[in-house]
């Protein structure tokens, strides 16, 4: 994944000389993970370079030039880090479009680190994806799969609206996969059917797509065949592919890291349960992260949803 990004970032920077990328050592270092390696050499350090430790600077600074005809694709170290710069998301960039009556959009994309797994420092492991969601004017992307990746970061660049690209740095370096050299974009606000099934319909997105896949297997074993929608996009939701989905099976499990409560789970359940009440065959299951601060090291992989966890919530809508 990190290098469908690293592709994409080149080929959109070489194709438009508006497109602009800087944040915190995503120049000299090419980023903490080494998302933006090599753009510096290859763009010079007035399209790609080092801003100060400052998230509110980077955010209000990527406004101002989105809004006079640039492309920022601003880094957000982690993001843990990205709530000093909320005033500008919330009360500029989202707001930009409806504020001056569509004179002016805000075409910036915020990438950043997100969610657990890999054992880092407070602050570096959390889920927001449902407080960005929250707000109107805001698009949040999470890309499962180094073709994902690639494609919806291309999309994101050339969209005329702020877009939060959340990276799930579990699976950054987990598994490879074939990515085209070539230009391609995946439509923000279009899931994927990941696997096609019978009994059960299965939401996840990020990380946890991977998590569902291992489980299929178990499943299958119990003569379970489970349908894996992979999200892509927290917002806007796909809510055509989802509601496709659900009439063929009848049963919902949505797999999510972040927190339970007030999560994006209980919105997909309880639009899904609007759409389809009295219809569905066993109440949704939710697979998610606990109400608790994020622990640290020894115990982070306990809150991580698993196969385990995921295949008693199937068998438990499934009845088996």
């Amino acid at each position: 994944m990190v290098q469908a990004i690293n592709l994409a970032l080149k080929q959109e920077m070489a194709k438009d000389k508006t497109v602009l990328c800087y944040g915190e050592d995503v120049g000299v270092e090419g980023g903490v993970f080494r998302v933006t390696e090599g753009l510096q050499k290859l763009y010079g350090d007035q399209r790609c370079f080092d801003s100060p430790l400052a998230e509110a600077g980077i955010i209000g600074t990527a406004i101002g030039l989105s809004i006079n005809g640039m492309k920022p694709v601003v880094e957000m170290q982690f993001s843990g880090f990205m709530f000093e710069s909320f005033p500008q998301l919330m009360c500029h960039a989202a707001r930009m479009r409806n504020r001056s009556r569509g004179r002016f959009s805000c075409p910036l994309v915020l990438r950043t680190p997100y969610g657990g797994g890999i054992h880092a420092l407070e602050h570096h492991c959390e889920s927001e994806e449902a407080i960005l969601a929250h707000i109107p004017g805001l698009k949040v992307v999470i890309p499962s799969t180094p073709f994902d990746a690639k494609g919806l970061l291309i999309a994101a660049i050339r969209d005329p609206d702020p877009v939060i690209f959340m990276e799930p740095k579990r699976v950054y370096r987990a598994f490879k996969q074939e990515v085209p050299e070539e230009e391609y974009f995946i439509p923000i606000g279009k899931a994927g059917i990941v696997q096609s099934g019978s009994d059960v319909t299965v939401i996840a997105w990020g990380a946890q797509v991977r998590e569902c896949m291992k489980t299929s297997d178990e499943a299958k074993k119990l003569g379970i065949s489970m349908e894996i929608v992979d999200l892509r996009t927290i917002s806007p939701i796909d809510y055509p592919t989802i509601f496709n989905s659900v009439s063929k099976t009848g049963r919902v499990v949505i797999v999510h890291e972040a927190y339970r409560s007030f999560g994006p789970g209980a919105e997909l359940s309880a639009t899904i349960n609007e759409e389809f009440f009295g219809k569905l065959k066993a109440p949704i299951q939710r697979v998610t992260g606990f109400d608790i601060v994020y622990p640290l090291l020894r115990s982070e992989d306990l809150v991580q949803p698993e196969p385990v966890r995921i295949l008693e919530a199937i068998r438990k809508v499934v009845g088996k």
